[in-house]
């Protein structure tokens, strides 16, 4: 079996294993350049998932990975939820994020503003231009195929 098929097996038991059907999972990362290989198992939920969570995932995963015998060979299991600089991949992300800024980088340009709607084709950011009494409003909307990627902004105010 290739590392794809690896990982996309390794996504779907996953989410089989999840308790509660808010969680999902974001992506797998597989690597066995190393001894023991490493697996990362990124999970995610639509109202944020608790460290309680990804740990009873770890071990369910585990043990049902054990048993399947899909990977070979001796290897380290992670299962964790997306950091801060991690892109935004699947549209539960986006839905999530209604309401924070960020940042969209595409082929020809980055945009920045507050993610305002999401929908099946693409997301709505609003952009505040100028200042004072010269503030305006711009709403523009980027379609999901020309989303190279997005990172959610933090801010500290």
């Amino acid at each position: 079996m290739d590392l794809k098929d690896l990982t996309t097996e390794i996504k779907t038991l996953a989410q089989s294993l999840l308790k509660d059907e808010s969680y999902f999972v974001v992506d797998v990362v597989a690597s066995f350049k190393g001894n023991p290989g490493k697996v990362l198992v990124i999970v995610d939920g639509d109202k944020g998932i608790g460290i309680d969570d990804c740990a009873d995932l770890s071990r369910d995963l585990s043990k049902a990975l054990d048993e399947t015998n899909l990977i070979a060979g001796a290897f380290n299991l992670e299962v964790s939820t997306p950091g801060l600089d991690q892109p935004l991949k699947l549209k539960r992300q986006y839905v999530k994020n209604i309401g924070r800024n960020v940042r969209v980088r595409q082929a020809d340009k980055t945009e920045e503003g507050k993610l305002t709607a999401v929908d099946e084709s693409g997301i709505q950011l609003t952009q505040t231009i100028g200042s004072g009494k010269k503030k305006e409003e711009k709403t523009i909307e980027i379609p999901f195929d020309k989303i190279d990627k997005t990172i959610v902004l933090v801010s500290f105010k």
